[in-house]
């Protein structure tokens, strides 16, 4: 005997789950996770679709982080995408900005900035940035030290660096290193610089 089931009596149709806007990670290897993702590159979408009214910059799209969890998106995926978004968002607020003030007072921003900048990387060796205590652990000096050392000459010159060598930096760890925070402050700085003059 074969049963039917009336309309009102079947179970709910499971609904299909939204196309993966990434890769994604498969086994034990963890990406990023794909509901925070999708969440943040949402209003990234609605804040640069409103110009009058933004409610994302640049440098929190730089900033954004996401937990790490299994099937999640792949990073360099997501990584790549974002950047593409803080290079469209920066160049309009750089845009906005000479709209605002005039190019002669933007060039003059950002070349006192790049002086800021600069002044901060000429200090002497291995005193560029505060330490950790000597049982924390910081940025390893000698290899924040070689990276600042080529930035300082891309801001005296405009050459022997690009922004994304800058992005993609990575520093090891020792005790008693530099302060990442204020490390991270100084690259930070440079990409805004170099977006700046693109």
């Amino acid at each position: 005997m074969t049963m039917t089931t009336s309309p009102e009596s079947a179970p709910p149709a499971v609904p299909e789950p939204a196309r993966a806007l990434f890769p994604v990670t498969r086994g034990r290897v963890k990406g990023y996770e794909r509901a925070a993702v999708d969440s943040f590159l949402s209003h990234a979408r609605d804040a640069f679709e409103s110009p009058g009214h933004p409610s994302m910059t640049s440098s929190q799209i730089r900033a954004a982080a996401f937990p790490l969890a299994r099937r999640g998106y792949e990073i360099t995926s997501v990584d790549a995408a974002l950047t593409r978004i803080e290079d469209a968002f920066a160049r309009r607020e750089r845009d906005a900005a000479i709209a605002r003030v005039g190019t002669d007072v933007w060039i003059a921003r950002t070349r006192r900035d790049a002086q800021t900048v600069l002044d901060r990387l000429q200090r002497p060796s291995r005193r560029r940035f505060q330490r950790t205590g000597p049982l924390r652990y910081g940025y390893r000096i000698d290899e924040v030290d070689f990276v600042m050392n080529k930035l300082a000459r891309y801001l005296e010159t405009g050459t022997g660096a690009t922004i994304e060598q800058v992005r993609g930096v990575a520093f090891r760890m020792q005790r008693g290193g530099y302060r990442e925070v204020q490390v991270d402050a100084v690259l930070d700085a440079v990409v805004e610089i170099m977006l700046a003059v693109e």
